[in-house]
């Protein structure tokens, strides 16, 4: 890549490893930054080279400890735009909050336009991640966003495992827009799980709507968080006929108990990115993870480059 003079890719405490993976694939290091705490616990900051006239690109998922690294994601923006950067794109590949898009009853926040807001005053002049919890986020912000789909990522593996009788499952009606794209570079029928929540965090299963007896089925959501609704989902599946079930999650959040659920499931493999850190403790064999270093890579180097980011996914 041409004058990359002007590129600098940085990095919080969140998650290095893909910022490093990002670098490498552009021919770069990551930027020369200190980001810890002073002995009160506030985020300390020192961008320790030179910014001034660059595009700057801070590599930060707000994943767990979710305050910690959208507090260190903002005072970062703060620090090269004091620094006199020319522009500051703010890479998330996992955007917190997200879920909390809405007001579904009365005196709620609206968590992820505050996130949105909080970032836009901070200074950041654009925003990139991957797979928002939902699309309209976007509309949030007074900045341009990049939204990347996970979906190019995740079907590439499942082709690569050459399953037969696929059918792709939306485990909900409001995934069924990614779970159609899934299935379209698939060649796959769709099918969709219908069903209710008592409780937060708690879901059960009310209907199908589709076919899978016989079929390998393949779930494709946005986040597996406590996976206590994905393991119930894949229950439900093979209740229904299923011979097999795999599951495809951009963002593997896996709070408690969801690895100890995924393992006892009878899901055969639960296929993940790295857009967060695998924590210590989260690995098993029945969960794949693949890296998104190759496609922010390639977003970077467009946004960079003047290029259009949607030419990406044009296939």
């Amino acid at each position: 890549m041409e004058d990359t003079k002007r590129l600098r890719i940085f990095s919080g405490n969140a998650n290095p490893v893909l910022a490093k993976e990002i670098a490498a694939y552009l021919g770069l290091t990551v930027g020369d930054a200190f980001v810890g705490k002073f002995n009160n616990g506030e985020i300390q900051v020192m961008i320790d080279e030179s910014v001034r006239g660059t595009d700057v690109f801070i590599v930060q998922p707000t994943s767990y400890p979710v305050n910690d690294n959208m507090m260190e994601l903002l005072i970062m923006i703060d620090a090269v735009k004091r620094a006199s950067a020319k522009n500051i794109t703010a890479v998330i590949p996992y955007y917190a909050y997200a879920r909390q898009d809405r007001k579904t009853r009365g005196r709620e926040p609206i968590s992820a336009k505050l996130m949105a807001n909080l970032l836009t005053v901070a200074g950041a002049t654009r925003v990139v991640t991957m797979d928002l919890h939902a699309g309209q986020i976007q509309g949030f912000f007074d900045i341009p966003v990049d939204n990347l789909p996970g979906v190019p990522t995740l079907a590439e593996y499942i082709m690569s495992l050459q399953l037969e009788d696929l059918v792709v499952v939306s485990p909900d009606l409001g995934g069924v827009s990614r779970a159609r794209l899934f299935a379209d570079r698939m060649h796959a029928p769709i099918a969709i799980i219908e069903k209710r929540r008592p409780a937060p965090g708690v879901a059960e299963v009310m209907n199908l709507i589709g076919n899978v007896e016989g079929k390998t089925a393949v779930i494709v959501d946005d986040i597996v968080d406590t996976a206590g609704s994905l393991t119930e989902g894949a229950n439900a599946l093979t209740r229904m006929g299923a011979k097999a079930v795999y599951a495809c999650c951009t963002h593997a959040v896996l709070s408690n108990p969801a690895v100890e659920r995924i393992e006892k499931s009878n899901i055969t493999e639960l296929i993940v990115t790295n857009t967060i850190p695998m924590a210590e403790g989260k690995n098993s064999p029945k969960i794949k993870v693949l890296s998104v270093a190759p496609l922010l890579g390639e977003a970077i180097i467009r946004i960079f480059g003047e290029l259009s980011v949607s030419k990406l996914f044009d296939n």
